[in-house]
């Protein structure tokens, strides 16, 4: 999934691609609101995230003439501009979200994977349609979450495609680079503690027991394997 980021300040457009990236989206990053409409026809994404005060372009000039062309692609401001008119009128503009800056992690991801779970409810993607089961644990792809018993665990987009990813070859070794190509795309140069800190986090959300894991398993010096 593509998500543009438009923001004129260099750290936070990196610190929000960043954000973005390590939940599994693939980001392309506008430091003007020309650049963003350039992008925005080049690259066809799924998303925007959108600053107000740019150069070139206001955010909301951005939004207008996205709105003009796509009237249902998500969007979300992420602005200084606090004041209740401006949030108003960017959600009058037709904008899903408005996150005010200096903005909390936690609260990008948690607005971002909730503009994903619309972008996928839309999406006829074969990959992201019903649930599946791995052992005691039931996964819904389109909400980014996993259910046992009357408990919900809530998955990044990354996290999802590694379940997936695992729950299609069961009792397959996947080895790194199969991991990598499939879950991370075949651009992204592999490391073996980012895969290994990603199964490590993950286990931590859906394993009963994180040392012992039953979902999936170590194979030493090769990768990971899913037994059914």
């Amino acid at each position: 999934m593509k998500v543009l980021v438009a923001e004129d300040d260099k750290l936070t457009r990196e610190g929000l691609a960043d954000i973005l990236e390590a939940e599994g989206y693939q980001v392309v990053c506008a430091s003007n609101g020309a650049e963003a409409l350039e992008l925005f026809n080049n690259e066809n994404p799924d998303f925007v995230c959108l600053d107000i005060m740019m150069p070139e372009a206001s955010g909301y000039d951005v939004c207008r003439s996205i709105r003009a062309k796509d009237s249902s692609i998500p969007l979300i401001f992420i602005s200084a501009k606090s004041e209740e008119i401006d949030k108003v009128l960017g959600l009058e503009l037709g904008a899903d979200d408005f996150i005010v800056k200096p903005f909390g992690v936690k609260e990008v991801i948690a607005r971002i994977r909730a503009v994903t779970r619309r972008c996928l409810a839309k999406k006829a993607d074969e990959h992201f349609v019903g649930s599946f089961h791995m052992h005691d644990l039931e996964i819904f792809p389109a909400k980014l979450r996993a259910i046992r018993s009357d408990t919900q665990i809530e998955l990044s987009l990354r996290e999802v495609r590694l379940l997936s990813y695992f729950h299609e070859n069961p009792g397959q070794v996947l080895d790194r680079n199969m991991i990598f190509n499939h879950c991370w795309g075949q651009n992204y140069l592999p490391s073996s503690r980012t895969l290994d800190q990603h199964i490590s986090k993950l286990r931590k959300r859906i394993e009963l027991d994180p040392k012992d894991p039953k979902i999936i398993q170590t194979v030493h010096g090769v990768g990971y394997r899913y037994d059914r």
